[in-house]
């Protein structure tokens, strides 16, 4: 298999004059991004980058930070991008986990980035003394010479460390093509596709939208962070052609006044990952953009992808079958022995696929846990409806059991999105000293309503008795990670903004 320089090398040469990357006003074609890609790659060996060394970034969504990310490819440096909003003792922990020679940084990480621990610092803006700019990395023209091979280590993600410390995800180079290769063609993707590059590149869902975008010479048109307004003007003026975002977005672009008045037609492949969505939602983005294709992906950055469906709103809820590197099964909770159609238990995916990674870096403890006799515990509950699709139900840390029945909170989210004045759900289980855990749904509202209103709609959707929420909590919104991963935990700490008392 190529490793992914020489697979961009390729890009360049099947569509030099191909439009590839867009950042506000700059606007690079395939032969006019190469030599910045060579020149930052020679650039960071100048200053002791070498082939198996970390470079740390801690960027938002520039074209300096997808430059870096084919840069590292190039020179077989190990791209390892942070948060921008990682706090100094994050960046400090990654730095030595990681082993880090150096990191990028920009005005909005540079307080957290400047507090760290001595290491080389390349900065897109004003450096300080002792401190490099990136301009400077361009500064000499180089030949475009991919000096790693297809087993080298391409990328280096960290979990997002909500339960424990953040977990390194190394993948090579041959997995992360293999996996920019699938998202390709389980999106049918074709050439010249033009992407909104708003899903972070220290995200696989960011990083997968580079990668593709590149492989079928496309555009990827950079959004620093998510603005809504912003979005849409992106959408229609760049006539983007695929929409590769969390449900909390989706939601976010559907909900804003611009949307009636913006020009969306372009956008005719939608494809989520992240998180589950909603029917609600799922039924009002296949009415506003009326899409040839809605693709549900779900996946991880351990293993790309799980499972495809291909026509999300056919079956609601549904995360489809096996990607086309993947197996996949739903075992009995705690065991290894198959569940039957329609049970649930734990979903695991073969390690032996083409997009897998093959370990935790440096976490034998992590390893231990999730790898075991040739397949990854993924850690989310589901089960096979009759057809042999997937339902992905949560979290085994997530369900909730109560009165001795367990209960997924995504059926009842799933129930609730559907009345029309819930404009976001999220379900936990709360203490309860008779019960062990009770129902709990926290509402952020679209419109007026009550429990009791609630309640009737739970009951008129068929759901059983011991699933209907037992208390119901009016929140301003639902807290959820930077990439839009639902924060339960919050929920079930009390960390959250209570809703307006309405008048």
């Amino acid at each position: 298999m190529l490793d992914l320089g020489t697979s961009f090398l390729a890009s360049v040469e099947r569509t030099p004059r191909a439009l590839a990357i867009v950042d506000g006003e700059l606007r690079l074609t395939y032969e006019q991004w190469l030599p910045r890609i060579a020149s930052v790659a020679a650039g960071l060996h100048r200053r002791g980058l070498h082939r198996g060394d970390h470079l740390l970034t801690v960027l938002q969504n520039r074209w300096q930070a997808a430059t870096l990310h084919w840069a590292c490819q190039f020179a077989g440096i190990i791209i390892t991008p942070l948060n921008w909003r990682a706090k100094a003792d994050e960046i400090d922990y990654a730095i030595a986990d990681a082993e880090a020679k150096a990191v990028v940084f920009e005005a909005i990480s540079a307080e957290a980035t400047r507090a760290t621990r001595a290491l080389p610092r390349i900065t897109l803006d004003q450096p300080l003394p002792g401190e490099t700019s990136f301009g400077t990395l361009l500064a000499a023209a180089a030949d475009a010479q991919p000096q790693a091979s297809a087993e080298d280590w391409s990328v280096m993600l960290y979990t997002s460390g909500t339960t424990s410390r953040p977990k390194g995800v190394p993948r090579r180079h041959r997995a992360e093509r293999a996996a920019a290769i699938a998202h390709v063609a389980q999106n049918l993707y074709g050439a010249h596709e033009c992407t909104l590059g708003v899903m972070p590149l220290y995200h696989t869902m960011g990083v997968r939208s580079l990668l593709a975008m590149a492989a079928i010479g496309g555009a990827f048109i950079c959004q620093p962070r998510f603005d809504v307004a912003e979005a849409l003007r992106l959408i229609q003026r760049e006539r983007i052609t695929n929409l590769y975002l969390v449900p909390t977005l989706y939601h976010d672009v559907l909900h804003h006044p611009a949307f009636a008045g913006t020009d969306v037609s372009s956008v005719r492949k939608l494809g989520f990952a992240g998180a589950s969505m909603t029917d609600g939602l799922l039924r009002n983005l296949t009415a506003a953009f009326k899409p040839d294709l809605f693709v549900n992906h779900y996946g991880s950055s351990e293993i790309y992808t799980f499972t495809v469906d291909q026509n999300a709103p056919l079956k609601p809820g549904s995360a489809g079958r096996a990607g086309i590197n993947q197996l996949i099964r739903v075992v009995q909770l705690g065991t290894t022995t198959s569940a039957a159609p329609n049970q649930e238990g734990e979903i695991v995916a073969l390690l032996a696929g083409d997009e897998s990674f093959e370990g935790y870096w440096r976490r034998p403890d992590a390893d231990a846990k999730s790898l075991r006799d040739g397949w990854y515990h993924t850690g989310d509950t589901g089960f096979f409806d009759a057809d042999g699709d997937l339902f992905v139900t949560g979290r085994v840390d997530d369900m909730i059991i109560t009165g001795g029945e367990n209960v997924s909170p995504v059926e009842i989210e799933s129930c609730l999105s559907l009345h029309p004045s819930v404009a976001e759900v999220a379900v936990v289980g709360l203490p309860d000293e008779r019960w062990g855990k009770v129902v709990a749904a926290f509402i952020a509202r679209r419109a007026p309503c009550t429990e009791a209103e609630l309640d009737a709609h739970c009951r008129a959707a068929g759901l059983a008795n011991f699933k209907r929420p037992r208390r119901y909590v009016f929140v301003a919104e639902v807290p959820r990670s930077p990439v839009g991963k639902l924060l339960r935990r919050k929920l079930v700490e009390g960390d959250y903004r209570p809703a307006e008392q309405e008048s």
